[in-house]
């Protein structure tokens, strides 16, 4: 099977993707955001950079490291693209256990990194491996080999839904022991969206989504820290210094923008005012130093995206490749969720949470996730478009 598979490999490797069998509205946004956010995570780093002991008070420190990630992104993107889906999918079930193992790995005394009271990283020299945003790729890749191995039992739920159920609820499990709540929300969202637009039972899905906001209103309320972020997003001038800062510091930047904010460069919040401003806030600064001109453009950006995953992924299923289409639609569900949460937390939309923008936040192990989920998508669309000429794929 492997030798078949990568003499596969090797013949689609030739010519693998002249530039008009790409998709040119997925593959153009998605380089735009990853080098918009290059510029943008410079900007809104160079402070934090000059001023710390920690990056040698180097200003292109974060700048440096980011372009580092995006080329290996790049070159695993690349790599990814020339593997048949049909390798994926027999590798699904092995990628996801090896993604459990490094979750069991990062809660380990002495071998995982907490910062800020979070132990989500792994160090290996240089860079910190973050286990949760690999989990999410290989989420959407376990998620749709079950669906597609499972469909003659969609309408059952002990054997359809119970046991993908029992996986995801293991693996919040550790998620929630790092903790990494953020995460958790959208593996969970990719699962179970996957399952569902695979063709579970109505009834089930109904019942399911009634017990998970259950279930997530439990989880937020038991722990006295979630709780205080919610009392803190409802009412974040109440205590500006203390729990809600990090939210009214945002939503000063969204009002010094305006329109077409105050210059690229010239952010005042990213001065050590509004924190992880590379990272989790980075549409904060984007909104201030670009304005509404600039957050519309990301938006618009992140719904082209979402769209173009959700249109190859229906036509892959015409084409009777299911396993193809699921991929593409998780990888949607995934990209729109993870943005619409964290642009969500950046305006005030929602409780403050962990979680990154997809394609431009700091951050190597999201970005090279990022990176090889938007390649499979790319394979997706080129295994559709061969198909489609009656080539073999």
């Amino acid at each position: 099977m492997s030798a078949a598979v990568f003499s596969s490999i090797r013949r689609n490797s030739a010519a693998a993707a002249p530039p008009e069998q790409l998709d040119p509205w997925l593959l153009w946004p998605a380089l735009g955001l990853l080098m918009f956010g290059l510029v943008m995570v410079y900007s809104a780093s160079i402070a934090t950079a000059e001023g710390s002991k920690f990056t040698a008070y180097q200003p292109t420190y974060f700048l440096v490291r980011h372009g580092v990630f995006l080329v290996v992104g790049l070159i695993a993107g690349i790599v990814a693209f020339q593997i048949p889906l049909r390798f994926w999918q027999q590798a699904a079930p092995w990628a996801f256990i090896a993604g459990v193992v490094l979750l069991l790995v990062v809660l380990i005394p002495h071998l995982g990194r907490a910062v800020n009271g979070a132990q989500r990283w792994v160090p290996l020299g240089p860079i910190n491996l973050q286990p949760s945003e690999l989990m999410k790729l290989f989420a959407v890749l376990y998620a749709a080999d079950y669906t597609t191995r499972k469909l003659g039992d969609m309408d059952s739920f002990r054997r359809g839904f119970l046991p993908m159920a029992a996986v995801i609820i293991s693996v919040g499990f550790l998620l929630l022991r790092e903790p990494d709540f953020g995460a958790f929300v959208v593996v969970a969202a990719i699962a179970f969206g996957i399952v569902f637009l695979g063709g579970i039972n109505a009834r089930i899905f109904a019942l399911l989504a009634v017990v998970a906001l259950v279930g997530f209103v439990l989880l937020i309320w038991l722990s006295p820290y979630r709780r205080e972020r919610i009392l803190g997003f409802m009412d974040p001038w109440n205590d500006a210094y203390g729990k809600g800062y990090q939210l009214s510091h945002a939503l000063i930047a969204f009002g010094r923008g305006e329109w077409f904010g105050v210059g690229l460069g010239a952010s005042v919040e990213k001065l050590f005012y509004l924190p992880e401003a590379h990272t989790d806030f980075l549409l904060a600064v984007i909104a201030e130093e670009l304005g509404f001109a600039g957050v519309l453009f990301v938006v618009a950006m992140f719904a082209i995206l979402v769209q173009r995953a959700f249109a190859i992924g229906r036509q892959a299923v015409t084409l009777n490749r299911l396993y193809g289409g699921l991929v593409a639609q998780g990888i949607g569900i995934w990209l729109g969720v993870q943005s619409f949460i964290n642009m969500g937390v950046n305006m005030g939309l929602l409780p403050t949470k962990g979680l990154t923008l997809p394609l431009m936040s700091f951050g190597g192990s999201g970005i090279v996730a990022n990176c090889v989920a938007l390649a499979l998508l790319l394979r997706v669309d080129w295994e559709n478009r061969a198909l489609m000429r009656g080539e073999q794929v």
